[in-house]
Protein backbone atom coordinates (compact mmCIF):
# COMPACT_ATOMS: atom_id res chain seq x y z
CA UNK A 1 0.00 0.00 0.00
CA UNK A 2 1.04 3.40 -0.88
CA UNK A 3 -0.13 5.92 1.86
CA UNK A 4 0.42 10.12 1.53
CA UNK A 5 1.29 10.66 5.06
CA UNK A 6 0.88 14.92 4.71
CA UNK A 7 1.68 17.23 6.89
CA UNK A 8 0.66 20.77 5.64
CA UNK A 9 3.17 23.48 6.49
CA UNK A 10 5.63 20.77 7.52
CA UNK A 11 8.30 23.99 7.77
CA UNK A 12 6.97 25.48 10.00
CA UNK A 13 5.85 22.83 12.41
CA UNK A 14 8.67 21.02 12.83
CA UNK A 15 9.43 22.32 16.55
CA UNK A 16 5.22 21.63 17.69
CA UNK A 17 3.88 18.40 18.76
CA UNK A 18 2.12 17.54 15.37
CA UNK A 19 5.57 17.59 13.39
CA UNK A 20 6.79 15.17 16.35
CA UNK A 21 3.82 12.95 15.64
CA UNK A 22 3.93 12.89 12.40
CA UNK A 23 8.04 12.01 12.32
CA UNK A 24 6.88 9.27 15.08
CA UNK A 25 4.50 7.93 12.46
CA UNK A 26 6.94 8.33 9.70
CA UNK A 27 9.53 6.20 12.28
CA UNK A 28 7.06 3.38 12.78
CA UNK A 29 5.41 2.88 9.14
CA UNK A 30 9.43 2.81 8.03
CA UNK A 31 9.45 -0.73 9.38
CA UNK A 32 5.96 -2.25 7.93
CA UNK A 33 5.17 -2.69 4.41
CA UNK A 34 3.53 0.51 3.98
CA UNK A 35 5.43 2.92 1.53
CA UNK A 36 4.86 6.26 2.28
CA UNK A 37 4.65 9.52 0.27
CA UNK A 38 4.50 13.16 2.15
CA UNK A 39 3.71 15.45 -0.58
CA UNK A 40 0.36 15.20 -2.67
CA UNK A 41 1.41 17.16 -5.38
CA UNK A 42 2.98 15.67 -8.60
CA UNK A 43 6.56 17.11 -8.07
CA UNK A 44 6.79 20.76 -5.83
CA UNK A 45 3.34 23.18 -5.92
CA UNK A 46 4.50 25.52 -8.30
CA UNK A 47 5.48 22.53 -10.49
CA UNK A 48 1.94 20.47 -10.53
CA UNK A 49 0.43 23.56 -11.10
CA UNK A 50 2.34 24.01 -14.47
CA UNK A 51 2.09 20.17 -15.23
CA UNK A 52 -2.04 20.58 -14.72
CA UNK A 53 -1.85 23.67 -16.79
CA UNK A 54 -0.25 21.22 -19.64
CA UNK A 55 -2.82 18.35 -19.25
CA UNK A 56 -0.16 16.19 -16.77
CA UNK A 57 -1.54 15.22 -13.22
CA UNK A 58 -1.78 17.82 -10.08
CA UNK A 59 -2.21 15.41 -7.37
CA UNK A 60 0.39 12.10 -7.01
CA UNK A 61 -0.44 8.43 -7.27
CA UNK A 62 -1.19 7.23 -3.68
CA UNK A 63 -3.75 4.49 -2.19
CA UNK A 64 -4.54 6.22 0.77
CA UNK A 65 -4.09 9.75 2.11
CA UNK A 66 -3.27 10.84 5.88
CA UNK A 67 -3.46 14.35 6.17
CA UNK A 68 -2.39 15.64 10.03
CA UNK A 69 -3.44 19.27 9.43
CA UNK A 70 -6.73 21.29 8.75
CA UNK A 71 -5.76 24.01 6.55
CA UNK A 72 -6.40 24.75 2.45
CA UNK A 73 -3.55 22.03 1.34
CA UNK A 74 -5.35 19.32 3.31
CA UNK A 75 -8.94 20.52 2.41
CA UNK A 76 -7.60 20.00 -1.03
CA UNK A 77 -6.18 16.47 -0.88
CA UNK A 78 -9.68 15.60 1.24
CA UNK A 79 -11.52 16.66 -2.07
CA UNK A 80 -9.41 14.96 -4.25
CA UNK A 81 -9.51 11.83 -1.81
CA UNK A 82 -13.26 11.85 -2.18
CA UNK A 83 -13.68 12.80 -6.06
CA UNK A 84 -11.44 9.70 -7.16
CA UNK A 85 -12.67 6.89 -4.50
CA UNK A 86 -9.10 7.68 -2.21
CA UNK A 87 -9.74 6.24 1.50
CA UNK A 88 -9.27 9.15 3.89
CA UNK A 89 -7.80 9.56 7.25
CA UNK A 90 -7.42 12.63 8.74
CA UNK A 91 -5.92 12.89 12.09
CA UNK A 92 -7.34 15.16 15.02
CA UNK A 93 -4.46 17.03 16.32
CA UNK A 94 -6.59 20.02 16.89
CA UNK A 95 -9.91 20.24 18.84
CA UNK A 96 -11.53 23.60 19.38
CA UNK A 97 -10.27 22.58 23.65
CA UNK A 98 -6.76 22.63 23.02
CA UNK A 99 -6.79 25.56 21.08
CA UNK A 100 -7.72 28.11 23.44
CA UNK A 101 -5.20 30.07 25.39
CA UNK A 102 -2.17 29.31 22.73
CA UNK A 103 -2.25 32.61 20.48
CA UNK A 104 -3.42 36.15 21.18
CA UNK A 105 -7.25 35.92 19.92
CA UNK A 106 -7.35 32.15 19.71
CA UNK A 107 -9.66 31.66 22.19
CA UNK A 108 -11.96 33.85 20.57
CA UNK A 109 -11.53 32.15 17.64
CA UNK A 110 -11.54 29.06 19.09
CA UNK A 111 -15.67 28.42 18.75
CA UNK A 112 -15.70 29.54 14.95
CA UNK A 113 -12.91 26.72 14.61
CA UNK A 114 -15.02 24.33 16.64
CA UNK A 115 -17.49 24.36 13.61
CA UNK A 116 -14.88 24.67 11.11
CA UNK A 117 -13.74 20.93 12.57
CA UNK A 118 -16.94 19.67 12.83
CA UNK A 119 -16.93 20.12 9.00
CA UNK A 120 -13.37 19.12 7.94
CA UNK A 121 -13.17 15.89 10.20
CA UNK A 122 -16.24 14.87 8.99
CA UNK A 123 -14.93 14.36 5.37
CA UNK A 124 -12.75 11.68 6.57
CA UNK A 125 -13.48 7.67 5.83
CA UNK A 126 -11.52 7.60 9.50
CA UNK A 127 -10.68 10.18 11.91
CA UNK A 128 -7.49 9.42 14.49
CA UNK A 129 -6.79 11.08 17.36
CA UNK A 130 -4.78 10.53 20.61
CA UNK A 131 -7.27 9.99 23.33
CA UNK A 132 -10.57 8.83 24.50
CA UNK A 133 -10.62 11.39 25.95
CA UNK A 134 -10.58 13.40 22.54
CA UNK A 135 -12.36 11.42 20.83
CA UNK A 136 -15.50 12.07 23.33
CA UNK A 137 -15.04 15.77 22.17
CA UNK A 138 -15.14 15.00 18.84
CA UNK A 139 -18.18 12.77 19.13
CA UNK A 140 -19.62 15.86 21.20
CA UNK A 141 -19.37 18.22 18.15
CA UNK A 142 -20.71 15.92 16.64
CA UNK A 143 -17.91 14.71 13.93
CA UNK A 144 -19.89 12.28 11.23
CA UNK A 145 -17.27 9.73 10.82
CA UNK A 146 -15.84 6.69 12.86
CA UNK A 147 -13.33 8.22 15.02
CA UNK A 148 -10.48 5.72 16.26
CA UNK A 149 -7.69 6.05 19.29
CA UNK A 150 -4.31 5.91 18.61
CA UNK A 151 -1.57 6.71 20.78
CA UNK A 152 1.36 9.72 19.04
CA UNK A 153 3.70 7.06 20.93
CA UNK A 154 7.25 8.04 22.09
CA UNK A 155 10.79 7.42 19.99
CA UNK A 156 13.46 7.21 22.94
CA UNK A 157 15.77 6.67 20.14
CA UNK A 158 16.31 10.88 19.96
CA UNK A 159 17.02 10.57 23.84
CA UNK A 160 19.43 7.99 23.96
CA UNK A 161 22.19 9.88 25.83
CA UNK A 162 20.84 12.33 28.01
CA UNK A 163 22.66 11.59 31.33
CA UNK A 164 25.79 12.29 29.04
CA UNK A 165 24.87 16.20 28.45
CA UNK A 166 23.45 17.00 32.02
CA UNK A 167 26.47 18.87 33.25
CA UNK A 168 26.86 20.70 29.71
CA UNK A 169 23.43 22.02 30.37
CA UNK A 170 23.20 22.94 33.57
CA UNK A 171 26.42 24.89 33.44
CA UNK A 172 24.87 26.61 30.25
CA UNK A 173 22.19 27.47 32.05
CA UNK A 174 22.93 28.16 35.77
CA UNK A 175 21.09 25.53 37.04
CA UNK A 176 21.53 23.64 40.16
CA UNK A 177 19.81 21.83 42.76
CA UNK A 178 16.00 19.45 42.01
CA UNK A 179 15.68 21.21 38.66
CA UNK A 180 11.80 21.52 37.91
CA UNK A 181 11.32 21.74 34.11
CA UNK A 182 8.55 22.00 31.38
CA UNK A 183 9.30 20.88 27.73
CA UNK A 184 7.51 22.18 24.29
CA UNK A 185 6.08 25.59 23.10
CA UNK A 186 5.56 28.32 25.95
CA UNK A 187 1.86 28.85 26.28
CA UNK A 188 -0.36 29.72 28.60
CA UNK A 189 -2.77 26.50 28.30
CA UNK A 190 0.14 24.77 29.14
CA UNK A 191 0.15 26.07 32.52
CA UNK A 192 2.59 28.92 32.44
CA UNK A 193 1.03 31.14 34.79
CA UNK A 194 1.01 28.12 37.39
CA UNK A 195 4.38 27.21 36.58
CA UNK A 196 5.71 30.63 37.27
CA UNK A 197 3.82 31.01 40.23
CA UNK A 198 5.13 27.64 41.72
CA UNK A 199 8.33 29.02 40.79
CA UNK A 200 7.63 32.11 42.76
CA UNK A 201 6.36 30.11 45.83
CA UNK A 202 9.71 27.36 46.21
CA UNK A 203 13.12 28.05 46.10
CA UNK A 204 13.78 25.17 43.45
CA UNK A 205 15.70 25.87 40.29
CA UNK A 206 12.54 25.97 37.22
CA UNK A 207 13.52 25.78 33.74
CA UNK A 208 10.98 25.70 30.72
CA UNK A 209 12.69 24.10 27.40
CA UNK A 210 11.27 25.30 24.56
CA UNK A 211 10.09 28.52 21.51
CA UNK A 212 8.03 30.98 22.60
CA UNK A 213 6.68 33.80 20.54
CA UNK A 214 7.41 38.15 21.30
CA UNK A 215 6.03 39.03 18.64
CA UNK A 216 2.14 40.18 18.00
CA UNK A 217 0.81 36.52 17.84
CA UNK A 218 1.76 36.51 21.73
CA UNK A 219 -0.52 36.25 24.19
CA UNK A 220 -0.01 38.75 27.06
CA UNK A 221 0.62 36.26 29.75
CA UNK A 222 3.82 34.81 27.53
CA UNK A 223 4.76 38.54 26.96
CA UNK A 224 4.54 39.08 31.19
CA UNK A 225 6.18 36.17 32.46
CA UNK A 226 8.95 35.85 29.85
CA UNK A 227 9.64 39.66 29.75
CA UNK A 228 9.93 39.58 32.99
CA UNK A 229 10.50 36.22 34.74
CA UNK A 230 10.62 35.03 38.41
CA UNK A 231 14.02 35.27 39.17
CA UNK A 232 14.56 30.85 39.55
CA UNK A 233 13.09 30.74 36.20
CA UNK A 234 14.96 30.06 32.93
CA UNK A 235 13.00 30.21 29.87
CA UNK A 236 15.67 28.38 27.27
CA UNK A 237 13.78 28.73 23.81
CA UNK A 238 14.46 26.62 21.02
CA UNK A 239 16.87 24.01 22.18
CA UNK A 240 18.33 21.86 19.37
CA UNK A 241 19.63 19.14 21.45
CA UNK A 242 16.12 17.95 23.03
CA UNK A 243 18.11 15.52 25.40
CA UNK A 244 19.23 18.93 26.97
CA UNK A 245 15.92 18.90 28.99
CA UNK A 246 15.64 15.66 29.96
CA UNK A 247 19.43 15.78 31.43
CA UNK A 248 19.35 19.20 33.03
CA UNK A 249 15.85 18.58 34.35
CA UNK A 250 14.73 16.54 37.50
CA UNK A 251 11.12 16.68 38.01
CA UNK A 252 8.90 17.20 34.69
CA UNK A 253 6.25 19.30 35.43
CA UNK A 254 3.44 19.97 33.57
CA UNK A 255 0.05 22.11 34.95
CA UNK A 256 -1.49 22.37 31.25
CA UNK A 257 -5.19 22.96 31.09
CA UNK A 258 -6.02 20.93 28.28
CA UNK A 259 -4.10 18.11 26.23
CA UNK A 260 -5.11 15.54 23.41
CA UNK A 261 -2.31 13.28 24.86
CA UNK A 262 1.04 15.12 25.35
CA UNK A 263 4.18 13.73 23.56
CA UNK A 264 6.58 15.16 26.06
CA UNK A 265 5.38 13.57 28.65
CA UNK A 266 5.70 10.14 27.56
CA UNK A 267 9.62 11.54 26.64
CA UNK A 268 10.30 12.64 30.09
CA UNK A 269 8.84 9.09 31.48
CA UNK A 270 11.31 7.21 28.84
CA UNK A 271 14.01 8.64 30.72
CA UNK A 272 12.74 8.07 34.10
CA UNK A 273 12.18 11.08 34.97
CA UNK A 274 9.70 11.81 38.16
CA UNK A 275 6.65 13.41 36.78
CA UNK A 276 4.10 15.63 38.15
CA UNK A 277 0.61 16.89 35.72
CA UNK A 278 -2.30 17.97 36.07
CA UNK A 279 -5.40 16.15 37.29
CA UNK A 280 -7.81 15.99 34.43
CA UNK A 281 -9.22 13.27 32.37
CA UNK A 282 -6.84 12.90 29.52
CA UNK A 283 -4.34 11.86 32.15
CA UNK A 284 -6.28 9.77 34.28
CA UNK A 285 -6.54 8.22 31.33
CA UNK A 286 -3.05 6.73 30.78
CA UNK A 287 -1.44 7.43 33.92
CA UNK A 288 -2.08 6.56 37.47
CA UNK A 289 -1.76 9.02 40.56
CA UNK A 290 1.13 7.45 42.93
CA UNK A 291 2.15 4.28 40.91
CA UNK A 292 3.96 6.62 37.91
CA UNK A 293 3.20 10.31 38.19
CA UNK A 294 1.86 12.68 41.10
CA UNK A 295 -1.46 14.56 39.62
CA UNK A 296 -2.40 17.81 41.36
CA UNK A 297 -5.51 19.99 40.78
CA UNK A 298 -4.57 22.97 43.34
CA UNK A 299 -1.65 25.29 43.74
CA UNK A 300 -1.31 23.92 46.94
CA UNK A 301 -1.07 20.45 45.78
CA UNK A 302 1.49 21.12 43.71
CA UNK A 303 3.96 23.08 46.08
CA UNK A 304 3.22 19.77 48.31
CA UNK A 305 4.18 17.33 45.20
CA UNK A 306 7.63 19.28 44.54
CA UNK A 307 8.23 19.02 48.27
CA UNK A 308 7.48 15.89 48.82
CA UNK A 309 9.85 14.78 45.89
CA UNK A 310 12.82 17.49 47.00
CA UNK A 311 12.88 15.45 50.06
CA UNK A 312 12.22 11.96 48.91
CA UNK A 313 14.68 10.42 46.32
CA UNK A 314 13.29 7.06 46.73
CA UNK A 315 9.79 8.24 45.85
CA UNK A 316 11.03 10.09 42.32
CA UNK A 317 13.24 6.75 41.89
CA UNK A 318 10.27 4.96 42.30
CA UNK A 319 7.49 7.14 40.56
CA UNK A 320 10.46 6.93 37.79
CA UNK A 321 10.91 3.35 37.18
CA UNK A 322 6.90 2.94 36.98
CA UNK A 323 6.66 6.19 34.41
CA UNK A 324 9.29 4.10 31.98
CA UNK A 325 7.34 1.14 32.03
CA UNK A 326 4.63 3.37 31.05
CA UNK A 327 6.52 4.92 28.25
CA UNK A 328 7.65 1.70 26.80
CA UNK A 329 3.55 0.56 26.38
CA UNK A 330 4.09 3.83 23.96
CA UNK A 331 6.47 2.61 21.10
CA UNK A 332 6.92 3.20 17.55
CA UNK A 333 6.62 -0.35 16.93
CA UNK A 334 2.84 -0.43 18.69
CA UNK A 335 2.28 2.93 16.41
CA UNK A 336 3.41 1.36 13.17
CA UNK A 337 0.75 -1.72 14.05
CA UNK A 338 -1.57 0.20 15.14
CA UNK A 339 -1.63 2.51 11.87
CA UNK A 340 -1.89 -0.88 9.54
CA UNK A 341 -4.64 -1.54 11.25
CA UNK A 342 -6.78 2.15 11.10
CA UNK A 343 -5.42 2.03 7.57
CA UNK A 344 -7.09 -1.43 6.41
CA UNK A 345 -9.96 -0.15 8.23
CA UNK A 346 -10.41 3.22 6.35
CA UNK A 347 -9.91 1.12 3.12
CA UNK A 348 -12.87 -1.58 4.35
CA UNK A 349 -15.01 1.62 5.52
CA UNK A 350 -14.60 3.22 1.96
CA UNK A 351 -15.53 1.04 -0.01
Amino acid sequence: MRVLNYLEVESRLQRSGIGTSVRHQRAALADTSVEVVTSPWNGSLPGATYRFALGDRFFREYDLAHCNVIGPGSVAVARHAKRNDIPLVLHSHVTREDFGESFRFSSEVAPALGRYLKWFYSQADLVLCPSEYTKGLLEAYPVDAPIRQITNGVDTSHLEGFESVREEYRAKYDLDGMVVFAVGNVFERKGLTRFCELAQDTDYEFAWFGPYDTGPQASPEVNRWVGDPPANVTFTGWVEDIRAAFGAGDVYLFPTKNENQGIAVLEAMACGKAVVLSDIPVFREFYEDGHDCLMCSTHEEYLEALHRLAENPDLRERLGENAKATAAEHGLDRVGAELQDAYAEATRLAE
